[in-house]
């Protein structure tokens, strides 16, 4: 009883988390940077989303100042590499160190509880009458699947699309005309809104805000995005591979958690998320191989000199 309970805590957490996952896709595959910003815009979200419900705020406003945070944290990653010219990971690791002492000044402390006041998920417990699970699901499946739509949208469109011929192609996309900085500009910054939305619906779940929640939060999502790609494949359509990263998220949640119900440490959670991400990066290049080395067969290589005189 007590792993299936677990089971599903791990599961509503990881679709929140899987919020942070679509971000981080963002920036990772989609505009090929490696965006280190994330740790801190995961705990400025919620840091943010506590201060002003500890204000009086409504909840759902505080989200949408979250979200705004976020950008804004990503806006500055992106100047720094564009206008800076400081390569993306060092900016990265610069707004994220800056964010540390920011989040500090938000909520004047080191962690804000939220356990007396109102926040979405205890509105909707009240109105429905479900378990704080079922309602944490709730939601987050709502949020994914209107994110999902938005972003499959908006990446259809003209500057969407832009943003991801920048990713793919730089030199390319310069050539004919794009603005290749102001496109990383807005990618960083929808990328880390996202991841700042994630944190702050998280911190509303769980009922507290620490300054280190976002600790390692890219690591989480890049293992989120290889397991969903492992499931799914890489070679599928783009909305699909949107939702193989919450499923990821998902599935990396449910692994820790029956691994920690097992009896694993919890000091040995982040050494455990560590071998996650190296097989998860590595099955797929074993299974490459393995299927080259299946498909050549020296009988047939014309090297053989069968056929010959």
């Amino acid at each position: 009883m007590g792993i299936i309970l677990a089971i599903q805590g791990a599961v509503s957490q990881g679709i929140l988390w899987g919020i942070m996952a679509l971000g981080i896709y963002l920036t990772y595959r989609i505009l090929d940077v490696a965006d280190l910003t994330v740790d801190g815009s995961f705990a400025l979200g919620g840091c943010i989303c506590a201060a002003l419900v500890t204000a009086g705020v409504d909840p759902w406003l505080s989200l949408a100042a979250a979200v705004l945070a976020g950008m804004l944290a990503g806006y500055t990653t992106g100047i720094l590499h564009t206008r800076c010219e400081i390569p993306a990971i060092l900016a990265g690791i610069l707004t994220q160190i800056g964010l540390y002492s920011i989040n500090l000044r938000i909520m004047g402390r080191s962690n804000t509880p939220l356990l007396k006041l109102p926040t979405v998920f205890k509105q909707l417990i009240e109105l429905t009458g479900l378990g704080q699970s079922w309602v944490s699901m709730i939601v987050g499946m709502l949020f994914v699947a209107a994110l999902i739509a938005l972003l499959y949208w908006f990446f259809g469109t003209e500057i969407g699309s832009a943003i991801r011929a920048t990713g793919d192609n730089e030199r390319m996309a310069r050539s004919l005309g794009m603005n290749t900085n102001r496109n990383k500009v807005l990618g960083l910054a929808i990328s880390n809104g996202l991841v700042a939305l994630s944190g702050a619906l998280v911190t509303q779940s769980q009922g507290y805000a620490d300054v280190k929640q976002g600790t390692g939060a890219i690591v989480i999502g890049l293992a989120s995005i290889i397991i969903g790609e492992v499931i799914f494949g890489k070679k599928t359509s783009f909305g699909t591979k949107l939702l193989s990263v919450v499923v990821g998220s998902v599935i990396y949640r449910i692994i820790v958690a029956v691994v920690l119900q097992l009896g694993l440490n919890t000091d040995d959670l982040k050494l455990l998320t560590a071998i996650l991400v190296a097989a998860a990066l590595t099955v797929p290049v074993l299974l490459e191989k393995r299927r080259r080395s299946a498909a050549y067969d020296p009988m047939t290589d014309g090297s053989s000199g069968k056929g010959g005189n």
